[in-house]
């Protein structure tokens, strides 16, 4: 996925662009089939359209709580890590974002269970120098080479190579 370039500064360039990995959206699809189920059976057992009307306008709201409300969170949730800073933005209609300019930033370890092995992905921590501390990013697709691209970057940027920043 692109970043916006209109949101990067002059000189600034994407090192890594990523969302949370799609397992992120198994146990609302499972919750999905399990709604499905539960109100074609119900309606089943019912003659009443009235009794029908209430089985689908629940299954609907369900739908709506769990499966649209984090298929949306997953599809505007993005991190950043450019030459310059890491960003989070998230939101569809009300936005939010926090930034961390990579001179903060301390250190980014990331972290592989079991289920994640399995899925190709883990969790990144990106520990700064802020009264936050860390900033933990779980489900991150392919997270040993996300952590390695950005471990290189902030050592570029330590070692005093600014080739590319725009400085």
């Amino acid at each position: 996925m692109a970043f916006p370039s209109k949101l990067l500064n002059e000189g600034e360039h994407v090192v890594v662009s990523t969302r949370t990995h799609i397992k992120a959206l198994i146990l609302p699809g499972l919750g999905l089939l399990v709604a499905l189920a539960l109100a074609l059976f119900l309606t089943g057992l019912v003659d009443s359209s009235a009794a029908d009307l209430v089985v689908w306008a629940l299954f609907l709201a369900v739908v709506v709580w769990f499966v649209v409300g984090p298929l949306l969170r997953w599809l505007t949730t993005t991190y950043t890590f450019t030459n310059r800073r890491f960003i989070k933005r998230s939101g569809f209609i009300a936005k939010e974002g926090r930034t961390i300019p990579l001179n903060r930033i301390s250190g980014v370890d990331f972290e592989i269970g079991v289920i994640d092995r399995i899925f190709g992905c883990g969790t990144l921590v990106v520990s700064d120098a802020s009264t936050d501390g860390s900033a933990e990013l779980s489900d991150i697709p392919r997270v040993e080479q996300v952590q390695l691209q950005v471990s290189h970057e902030l050592h570029r940027l330590a070692s005093g190579d600014r080739r590319d920043d725009g400085t």
